[in-house]
């Protein structure tokens, strides 16, 4: 839906030495930049860049192409993907193509609302765990006793839900978000009432990411032992958001995965969490839902080996050889790795 009128200004505007020194430390080499590659790990840097032509090319891996080509490769970025994301960096206004319907041009714009209320409910979780005293006391000081940094607070963005019935649902209305927004996200409650409550109020917060990088919707763990509130909640599904088909913590470890040509799959947030601040960086969650088809074929784009590492419980067992044959099916190769009882990842 792109216009290729806006392609062209995208082509023109963006310098391929500029977008893979985001991702590559560069040297220049003659009229040649030079770098190690982002695709594997050497010591002699292969990764060859040519500002004049705007290509690049990775000599140990045999890749090449221009500034989209490089970050679907490394990436892995769908082409309009790697657009918009060109768009973004360099400020240039998309223009959609005249002959989307109008229905088509509805429903991009309902899918971009609902991003950017996640986004601007993210932003709100974070500043209520760093910036107001309940979060202090009781969502950050959950996340350091349980080991948590600082860096790893702030890289996957965790935040905190006020106990305030109602606190986010009049934040966001007084910022223009509205009732139908906020119901269809699944963030806020609407009663016949008129009344309004957070969904995800009093609980520690975990924004789950696309591919590449936008909010989709979120995990809640609840703090209190409260025995009818569920541990765990998850964004309902919408427009943008579909659990089958998204893995949490897959954007950061998505680069790591692909240098390490392999994936330890997990049960929960906190898994994630733990194994990435150890070092263990290419780990991804099936997070709230039985493993899918969809969730490992987000994997096989990155990499064709699978160890699975569930609980070392009886259920954590039987969930881990529910999952050999599909990924047998999506001719990956798996491992299952068996934790002591009563271990789990985290």
């Amino acid at each position: 839906m792109i216009s290729q009128r806006t392609i062209d200004i995208i082509f023109e505007t963006a310098r391929v030495e500029e977008v893979v020194g985001d991702f590559v430390v560069l040297k220049r080499a003659g009229s040649s930049m030079k770098g190690l590659s982002p695709f594997g790990n050497e010591k002699t840097p292969s990764f060859v860049v040519s500002p004049v032509k705007q290509i690049w090319k990775d000599f140990s891996s045999g890749k090449g192409g221009n500034v989209v080509t490089f970050l679907m490769e490394v990436e892995q970025f769908t082409y309009p993907e790697a657009l918009r994301w060109l768009a973004k960096r360099y400020n240039i206004e998309i223009e959609e193509d005249a002959e989307a319907s109008i229905e088509q041009k509805q429903e991009e714009k309902e899918r971009e609302n609902l991003f950017t209320l996640t986004e601007f409910a993210k932003k709100f979780f974070i500043n209520q765990l760093h910036n107001s005293e309940e979060g202090n006391l009781i969502g950050l000081s959950y996340f350091r006793e349980r080991g948590y940094t600082k860096e790893i607070i702030e890289k996957f963005e965790l935040g905190y839900s006020p106990k305030q019935w109602d606190v986010f649902a009049e934040y966001a209305l007084k910022n223009g978000y509205t009732k139908e927004l906020l119901e269809e996200s699944g963030l806020v409650n609407f009663k016949e009432d008129n009344k309004k409550f957070d969904k995800f109020r009093e609980r520690v917060m975990f924004p789950i990411y696309s591919f590449s990088g936008r909010a989709l919707g979120f995990g809640g763990r609840i703090l209190q032992n409260n025995v009818k509130a569920p541990k765990y909640l998850n964004s309902p599904e919408n427009m943008i958001y579909h659990k089958s088909k998204t893995l949490y913590g897959l954007f950061q470890a998505k680069q790591h995965i692909t240098k390490k040509d392999h994936c330890f799959l997990v049960e929960g947030y906190t898994d994630v969490l733990s194994l990435y601040q150890a070092g263990v960086q290419n780990v991804v969650a099936s997070s709230g839902t039985a493993l899918t088809v969809e969730q490992i074929r987000l994997i096989k784009r990155l990499t064709e080996n699978i160890t699975v590492m569930y609980d070392g419980d009886s259920a954590g067992i039987k969930a881990s050889f529910r999952g050999i044959d599909m990924i047998l099916e999506q001719e990956l190769n798996v491992k299952v790795l068996l934790l002591p009882e009563g271990e789990d990842p985290d």
